[in-house]
């Protein structure tokens, strides 16, 4: 029979290692073969076995700071894997609290949010004073006594299981070091990280990428509009290609009728499930921008882009940016003529969560007050968010764009829907609604274009990036649908050329050319330029893309 002690330390010791495995089980979304965390039977046999001192108490709530640290670090890998498909990278991701903050404000309220931050804080200060508790409450035990000589042994298990695993042996299938694991592959990525930001500076430096006017566009309207998580998912998905492509194949149809080509093809975005800016940066820049740092270096080098490119040519070059509610010196950075934000969009409808206002507003507001007012041509950086989550309510595109007015004609919608917080209970009626929120931006768009696109404009429309993991499962790639829409057929051909299928539904690619490739084109087929073999640079220093000579 076992003693009292020994059942106490051992309750003490699986409770310990339940917590410990917590971050990595809902890393994987699965309990198997995750059974033993190493690093718990390690500590709380060495704490049994130490004398009785004055400093425990000290020992214990180190060893709390540094598994505090790794649950911290293993939550948030969990989280960014299950949102962005990505691991998370502490050197990288600290900015991206704020947004998180923003987006929990956007969604449930200033202070819903300010709640839930609380309770997140107070439920990780009781985390670390239970673990203290824990950790101080487990039984002393002689190392003479028989019950000592057993914790010994697991001490000794331990030690040999760790070593073996550092030595990348697994000698015990269910065994993971979880906290070791997870502090030093942070600690790896700062170190990897900081050399590859150097690296990146160095290529800023070695590529400049120089402004280049397109003449051939000088007297066209170019319009690049992002729509919010439209990735190639909702193409190649069968679940999401039985709302979406027939939306698509109606809508070819109808430019058709109009006098409009359309080409569309598939670009690799640099990121999945969030910080679409980035996706912005990568197609304006040609540089593969896929974290917050590049982004930051980008901008503060102020390397040209294709806004000085336009500006080059005689546009003027403007953002019209609806989800931008806060201030935004990004913008003033890239050096755009003129910036449209949420406050500087005259919007008399509702607040639809965290979109602050729908897309065919957007387009009718850019079409009616900002377009039409402009004597010279424009570039523009349009970036729709009706697909952005929570994906309700879903609102219908008017018939009649002259309805769309102030917005107000939005306000019978206000209440329209489930509330986020009652549809996210449901992941698949989630998948429904993101399926039928893109199908609106795509609508809301390509209906836009058969009305107000002609063959004095080239329009690009492109998703930003694939949406989170919950919607699209680990397994599917970056790419998203990109469509080249003109009433001018030439405009079209140097696409064509470089392999985009006529219509408005990409074919299959299972390497598409990333999105930085873009500017890259427009140069090499809009400049008069020589055809120059170019590469963008990404971060770590290995070539992205393809030749300028090549079609993708």
């Amino acid at each position: 029979m076992f003693s009292l002690p020994v059942v106490r330390w051992l309750l003490l010791t699986v409770v310990f290692n339940v917590v410990l495995l917590v971050p990595i089980w809902l890393r994987f979304g699965e309990l198997a073969p995750r059974w033993v965390a190493l690093e718990a039977w390690l500590i709380a046999a060495s704490l049994a076995l130490l004398p009785t001192w004055r400093w425990h108490r000290a020992l214990c709530w180190s060893v709390v700071v540094m598994i505090m640290l790794a649950l911290l670090a293993g939550f948030g890998d969990a989280a960014t894997q299950l949102v962005l498909g990505r691991s998370l990278n502490l050197y990288l991701d600290m900015p991206l609290l704020l947004s998180v903050h923003h987006l929990l404000e956007g969604n449930l309220g200033s202070l819903l949010a300010l709640l839930v931050c609380i309770v997140t804080v107070l439920l990780l200060l009781g985390l670390a004073v239970m673990l203290a508790k824990l950790l101080q409450r487990l039984p002393r035990l002689s190392s003479r006594s028989p019950t000592g000589i057993a914790i010994s042994g697991v001490l000794l298990i331990s030690i040999v299981l760790l070593v073996a695993e550092a030595s990348d042996r697994r000698l015990v299938g269910i065994a993971r070091t979880p906290v070791i694991d997870t502090l030093a592959s942070q600690s790896q990525q700062m170190l990897d990280t900081h050399r590859a930001r150097q690296t990146f500076i160095a290529s800023l430096q070695a590529t400049p990428y120089p402004v280049q006017a397109l003449p051939a566009l000088s007297d066209k309207d170019v319009i690049i509009m992002f729509i919010e998580s439209y990735g190639i998912s909702t193409i190649e998905n069968e679940r999401y290609a039985e709302i979406v492509v027939p939306r698509l194949k109606a809508l070819e149809k109808r430019l058709e009728e109009v006098g409009l080509e359309m080409a569309s093809s598939t670009l690799a975005s640099p990121i999945r499930g969030g910080q679409s800016w980035l996706a912005h940066a990568t197609a304006l820049s040609g540089r593969w921008i896929d974290n917050q740092l590049w982004y930051r270096l980008l901008l503060d080098s102020r390397r040209a882009t294709l806004i000085d490119d336009f500006r080059a040519t005689g546009h003027v070059t403007l953002a019209v940016m609806p989800a931008i509610n806060m201030p935004w010196p990004e913008g003033q950075a890239y050096g755009f003529d003129q910036i449209h934000a949420a406050a500087d969009i005259e919007y008399a409808g509702p607040a639809l969560h965290w979109v602050t206002m729908p897309d065919q507003f957007t387009l009718y507001h850019f079409q009616q007050r900002i377009r039409a007012r402009l004597d010279e041509p424009i570039f523009a950086q349009i970036a729709l968010i009706s697909s952005h989550a929570p994906w309700t309510p879903i609102l219908p595109v008017l018939e009649n764009w002259d309805d769309v007015g102030d917005g107000s004609v939005f306000m019978r919608w206000k209440d329209a829907g489930e509330a986020p917080g009652v549809l996210w209970q449901d992941q698949e009626r989630v998948r429904q609604h993101f399926a039928l929120s893109v199908d609106y931006a795509v609508n809301a768009t390509l209906s836009w274009a058969a009305e107000f696109v002609d063959d004095r404009t080239l329009l690009i429309v492109l998703g930003d990036h694939q949406p989170a993991s919950l919607i699209t499962g680990d397994d599917v790639g970056t790419g998203v649908p990109v469509h080249i829409i003109s009433g001018d057929t030439d405009l079209l051909e140097p696409f064509l050329a470089r392999g985009f299928e006529p219509g408005a539904v990409p074919m299959p690619m299972s390497d598409p050319p990333g999105m930085d490739r873009l500017r890259h084109w427009l140069h090499e087929d809009f400049s008069g330029a020589s055809k120059l073999r170019t590469f963008s640079a990404s971060p770590n220093g290995d070539q992205h893309g393809t030749s300028h000579q090549t079609a993708p």
